[in-house]
Order: structure tokens, then C-alpha cells, then sequence
């Protein structure tokens, strides 16, 4: 095995969110589905940009704040993703570095601009999403850092890139890099309408390559398309070790080689934005599992940082993810 340097690495879209609230009738004039990530293209991106209120602009993309939390806790996170070489791009790379995530993919030169997720946040704290993704998808092979990828004790692929065949192609890369070091590799299908389009790829991804699968309770059932959760349970459990199902108040179902194990939901006084709980949950789940902790413990810390950050604006933590953890006895080590 190659020595250890990076707890998890993740591999995904690198993005710019800008988040801002506005109401659901701000969503129909707009034609923007609630709750669900749209694709769009560069003018669509200049216009609902220019409709929008103001926002909070930050660094974003779905691993990429699963990194930072992952750096919140403490662990140590590297992160691949492609940006453009323009002004947008130096602004995720220092962000995303200055979170403590080591971040150094190579820019795309003379391409399109770098990527930006457009969120609008309505006062149920829904979170509907269009999003431009320029840059970040031409990633291929050629950005798998393999030295890295055998260093880290998880991979962490984001089904969100998964469009493009080089995407594609990547992945499988980064998966059997990660299997030859001893390592293991782990996926979020990160959206219902992202399954819809790449079910058959998906299935065969995690039979053939994934140990830990993340997912919540829609994109699961498209997975295995089925309206009853118990059977989409039943599936997965054949199909990978180790899968996290999030279920919004109601917590997370944890696979563990077969068992299912229940994690209660964190209480939290006031959900603000539910945007990022999902690649939080991921964030304390990785990290437990990356320190060696066992199930339950790695589940509570997901639960953990979830509620934090759905507690306020943002996908990245407003607190030291760590200082949490320790408040509720949980201790990382390292």
C-alpha cells in the first residue's frame, strides 16, 4: 500500500454557487423545478443571474463542500476538478485551499468559462438549483492524479460529473487506482434526474467498483426504480458493502455489509438552507470512516454536519466541524 497522506480525496464538479433567497413565485416566473438541479447553458446562466436577488457567492460544487467539512473535521482532503483559467476559477482555487483541501488540477485553458450553480433558497428552505457547467466537465483521465488517488484512504466520486464519457472513463480510472492501492472508493449519485440519466452506468459502477454508496431516499428508488424503499434497500445491499441512505427529518438508514443500522436526525432550532446537507452528511460520514471509527459513530457525525449547516445560508460549515464533535463526544484523533 502506498503511504497514507490524504484521509479522502474527491473527485467532482468545481463550481461557484451564488445563493439567494426569493419566493415561490420568483420560481414559476422563472420556470425553475423546486428542489431539483437544473442544467442550463451559458445565456440562461447571464440572465437568471441578472433576475436574481442578491446573493452570497462562494466557492461550491457538491465534493467540494464535502471536502471542506471533511477539512473541518480536522482530516486531511484533497480534491480534483476543473475550473477555467479566468477570474471565477483563481476563486475556487483559493477557497477551496484556503478551507485547508489540497487542490492543484490544472486550469482549462481557451474553453468555457468556469462553472456556477444559481440557487435560489425559498423560506421552506428548498433549494432549486440551475447550473451552468462549463469548465468543470471537461475533465477526463488525463486530471486523475494517480500519486494522490493511491495516497488517499477514500476516493469520493460525484455522480453529478458523471455526463460526459470522459467522465465516465475517469472514474472507472480513479476506482481501479484505488483498488490497487487498497483502498476504497465510494460514490453520491447526488440527484434523482442525474440517475434518471445514467441508471444503467450507475448500476454497473457501484456492482463493479464502489465499496460505500451515498445517496438519499429519491435518488435510491430511481436507482432501482421503485416506489417502495424497502425493496431498493433490499437491491442495494447486493450490490455494495456499504451504503448511507439520508432521509431528510427522518435521519439515515446505514447498510453495513448487509445490516441496517438507523441514525436519528439531529435536532436543529430553525432549517435555514437545506442546501449542502447531503455532501455534509457525506463529510462526517467519510471522515468517521477514514479515522476508523465504527458505523453508528461515522452515521452521527454525518447527522452531525448536516445539521449544522442546514442550520444557516451555505454549503460550508459557519463552525470547527471538529469542536462539534467533540461536544458530543466524539473524538477523531490525528
Amino acid at each position: 500500500m502506498s503511504q497514507t497522506v490524504y484521509d479522502v480525496i474527491g473527485v467532482g464538479n468545481a463550481i461557484v454557487d451564488v445563493i439567494a433567497s426569493c419566493n415561490d413565485a420568483f420560481l414559476t416566473d422563472q420556470d425553475i423545478g423546486k428542489g431539483a438541479m437544473t442544467l442550463i447553458d451559458e445565456d440562461r446562466a447571464r440572465e437568471l443571474y441578472a433576475a436574481m436577488a442578491p446573493g452570497k457567492e462562494v466557492s461550491g460544487g457538491s465534493a467540494a463542500n464535502t471536502l471542506a467539512g471533511i477539512a473541518s473535521f480536522g482530516a486531511r482532503g484533497a480534491y480534483i476538478g476543473k475550473v477555467a483559467d479566468d477570474e471565477l476559477g483563481e476563486i475556487f482555487r483559493h477557497d477551496l485551499n484556503a478551507a485547508g483541501v489540497d487542490y492543484t488540477t490544472a486550469p482549462l485553458v481557451g474553453g468555457p468559462l468556469t462553472a456556477r450553480c444559481l440557487i435560489n433558497v425559498t423560506p421552506d428552505a428548498q433549494r432549486s438549483m440551475s447550473t451552468f457547467l462549463g469548465a468543470s466537465v471537461f475533465f477526463s483521465e488525463d486530471d486523475i492524479d494517480a500519486e494522490k488517488i493511491a495516497s488517499a484512504r477514500i476516493t469520493y466520486l460525484e455522480g453529478y460529473l458523471f455526463d460526459r464519457d470522459e467522465a465516465k472513463e475517469a472514474f472507472v480510472k480513479a476506482a481501479e487506482i484505488a483498488k490497487a492501492a487498497n483502498r476504497l472508493t465510494s460514490l453520491t449519485l447526488s440527484d434523482s434526474f442525474c440517475v434518471d440519466r445514467h441508471r444503467a452506468a450507475f448500476r454497473q459502477l457501484v456492482r463493479n467498483h464502489v465499496d460505500i454508496l451515498f445517496a438519499n431516499e429519491a435518488e435510491l428508488v430511481s436507482l432501482y426504480e421503485t416506489g417502495d424503499f424497502d425493496a431498493a434497500l433490499d437491491a442495494v445491499r447486493a450490490e455494495t458493502r456499504i451504503a448511507a441512505i439520508t432521509r431528510s427529518e427522518k435521519g439515515a438508514v446505514l447498510i453495513d455489509r448487509g445490516e441496517a443500522i438507523s441514525i436519528p436526525a439531529e435536532p436543529v432550532s430553525k432549517v435555514v438552507d437545506t442546501t449542502g446537507a447531503g455532501d455534509l452528511f457525506a463529510a462526517g460520514m467519510l471522515t468517521g470512516l477514514a479515522r476508523g471509527l465504527d458505523m453508528e459513530a461515522s452515521g452521527r457525525l454525518g447527522a452531525i454536519a448536516a445539521a449544522e449547516i442546514i442550520s444557516h445560508i451555505g454549503a460550508r460549515p459557519n463552525i470547527s466541524l471538529r469542536e462539534l464533535a467533540q461536544k458530543n463526544g466524539i473524538e477523531l484523533g490525528g
